[in-house]
């Protein structure tokens, strides 16, 4: 039985015996509904457009089935999630405020336990707000912010002082950020990322697992921003072209994994200052970089990192640095390097003298960066043969791999699926 008209008459008569004309009244409150149902209970309103904002206060399921549309009418976050254990899903939700002063959002949780899933967000500011909310899970959920200047968009998803929540599947298109500020031990996984500012922004947030994500079309791929030990592991970034872009970014931080990562096609593939704590290094293992303006870019006093078994591939320059020891101190072993001028004659799998990189003629655009424009230019090119031809001084050694790898090989697969491909993952806890 179709209980559709029901639940739209008795809606009429409330209306009309408040003094509004239903006819001319607009979508029905979905507040009413929420209001009525008990503790506990799966709540599947008729299909339909109904009028938010939308305050869930007790514990229950909002079940839209894909045909149920909840319209914020420009006025604040659409739908606020204020108990524990409250489920959302199969809903869309459309037309919030445009406050970034207010995180006018399409969903808030301020609560633990919430489960957000397969919903479908567009015209919001902020996608998914999670505000002071732990253990909740939101999966393949979609979000498509506002056509807006990039810098004017909100964040597709946004933590803040959340943890132990697991982000995985979602798509987030045309969003400014995914932003995790002072948070900590979250999973962001197999997430797609595509058209905004930074793909994802950690901001003293350490602990923070990111696998087997896609971001694609950004200014900046990844930003890890004082947060240590942060596992980046299986993730594509690729195409973050903005002129001070990077695939993945770290700045403040210590202790992070980044293994079997691809970065393809960014300014800077993976950009690093030195570790704030000698003892706290990055490591980065297993890493693809490849067709990039710059592989790695090192800035800072010196270095300290663990640098092993990455493959640098087609970059036009490998690796970057701010200072000639910004990279030196750095423990490189075992990277596979398209332009190691070596051999293998023993067969076993690694150069038989070391792969050394050293300052020449780039010098000039790493140290003013003013004049990258004539990189390419027949005069640089030109000096830059001379100089490693005959050079006028002797030039600083960037880098030594002692164990450079013959062939790429070994090197950890990236994992990254499309949102909603059946994939098993260890569980998070």
């Amino acid at each position: 039985m179709n209980d559709g008209p029901v639940w739209r008459h008795a809606l009429c008569f409330l209306a009309m015996a408040c003094g509004v004309d239903c006819a001319s009244a607009g979508p029905p409150p979905l507040q009413a509904l929420i209001d009525a149902a008990p503790v506990g209970a799966v709540l599947r309103p008729p299909a339909g457009r109904y009028a938010g904002p939308a305050v869930i206060g007790k514990s229950l399921t909002l079940d839209g089935g894909g045909r149920v549309i909840l319209d914020g009418g420009g006025r604040g976050t659409v739908l606020s999630v204020r108990a524990g254990h409250v489920g959302v899903r199969g809903l869309r939700l459309t037309n919030s405020g445009d406050s970034h002063d207010g995180v006018d959002a399409g969903l808030l949780i301020e609560a633990d336990h919430a489960r957000v899933e397969g919903n479908t967000l567009d015209h919001v500011l902020f996608g998914i707000h999670l505000k002071q909310a732990n253990h909740a899970r939101v999966r393949g959920n979609t979000i498509r912010g506002r056509p807006a200047e990039l810098n004017l968009r909100g964040d597709g998803i946004r933590l803040w002082n959340s943890r132990f929540n697991r982000i995985e599947g979602n798509l987030l298109d045309g969003i400014r950020d995914l932003t995790i500020a002072n948070s900590v031990e979250n999973l962001f996984s197999r997430n797609a990322i595509v058209n905004g500012r930074y793909g994802m922004q950690l901001v003293f947030s350490p602990r923070n697992r990111i696998e087997d994500n896609l971001v694609s079309h950004t200014t900046t791929g990844i930003a890890v921003l004082y947060s240590d030990q942060i596992t980046l592991r299986g993730n594509r970034v690729e195409h973050a072209r903005d002129v001070a872009g990077a695939g993945l970014a770290f700045k403040g931080s210590g202790e992070a994994l980044v293994a079997g990562n691809t970065l393809l096609h960014c300014t800077v593939g993976i950009q690093t200052d030195a570790p704030p704590n000698p003892e706290a290094p990055h490591r980065f293992i297993g890493n693809r970089l490849a067709h990039n303006v710059t592989g790695m870019y090192f800035y800072g006093e010196k270095g300290g990192h663990v640098v092993r078994g990455n493959q640098f591939l087609n970059n036009l320059l490998q690796v970057g640095v701010s200072g000639a020891t910004s990279a030196r101190d750095n423990d490189w072993h075992g990277n596979y390097w398209d332009d190691y001028r070596g051999f293998d004659r023993d067969g076993d799998g690694i150069g038989d003298t070391p792969h050394t990189v050293h300052y020449y003629a780039d010098r000039i655009w790493m140290e003013t960066p003013q004049a990258r424009f004539f990189r390419d230019s027949p005069v640089l090119e030109l000096l830059d043969f001379l100089e490693r031809l005959a050079p006028f001084s002797a030039p600083d050694l960037i880098l030594s791999d002692p164990r450079p790898l013959w062939r790429p090989g070994g090197r950890r697969g990236n994992r990254w699926r499309r949102p909603g491909a059946n994939t098993r993952r260890k569980r998070h806890e």
